[in-house]
């Protein structure tokens, strides 16, 4: 948000002296045509005061150019405000996992870490990846169901396991 204030505050400050200095110019051009300068001595400090007026023409459209910038283009304030809340989002999830892993006894880490691994893993598959015997997981998963950790969804015939958290 800084990135646009700032890019706001160039534009307005850019435009407000570059005015000016155009106007600086049209009377140092309207001067010259008065007095007729064209290479005589006299003029010298005309043409000076113009040469001057278009550099400070230039500076001032580049501060412009980049208010532009800074207001439209420039991106990266938000984009890496949104990488860091999702790095802590992470870790705060993967806190809670860990807690609620200390909790459960190892045949539920086991389950719960493949499931979390491969979310609507169906039950049939999750009996391979743990090892265990189909009673053994459907008593596991019943006891984890009941206490609301996870939620078992028909799938033709065997069910999709998911977590509730």
């Amino acid at each position: 948000m800084e990135n646009k204030k700032l890019g706001v505050l160039l534009i307005v400050i850019g435009l407000i002296v570059g005015g000016m200095f155009v106007y600086y110019s049209l009377n140092l051009s309207e001067q010259s045509n008065e007095m007729g300068c064209f290479n005589q001595p006299g003029c010298l400090e005309l043409e000076r005061g113009l040469s001057v007026s278009h550099i400070a023409i230039g500076i001032f459209s580049f501060i412009i150019a980049l208010g532009f910038y800074l207001l439209f283009f420039n991106k990266t304030e938000k984009a890496i405000l949104e990488r860091l809340e999702k790095e802590r989002d992470e870790k705060i999830e993967d806190m809670k996992f860990s807690i609620l892993l200390k909790a459960l006894d190892p045949f539920e880490q086991k389950i719960v870490k493949a499931i979390r691994e491969q979310p609507g893993i169906t039950q049939s598959t999750l009996r391979i990846r743990t090892d265990m015997s189909k009673a053994k997981l459907s008593y596991v998963l019943q006891e984890l169901e009941r206490r609301g950790l996870v939620k078992r969804i028909q799938k033709g015939k065997t069910l999709e396991v998911f977590l509730k958290f």
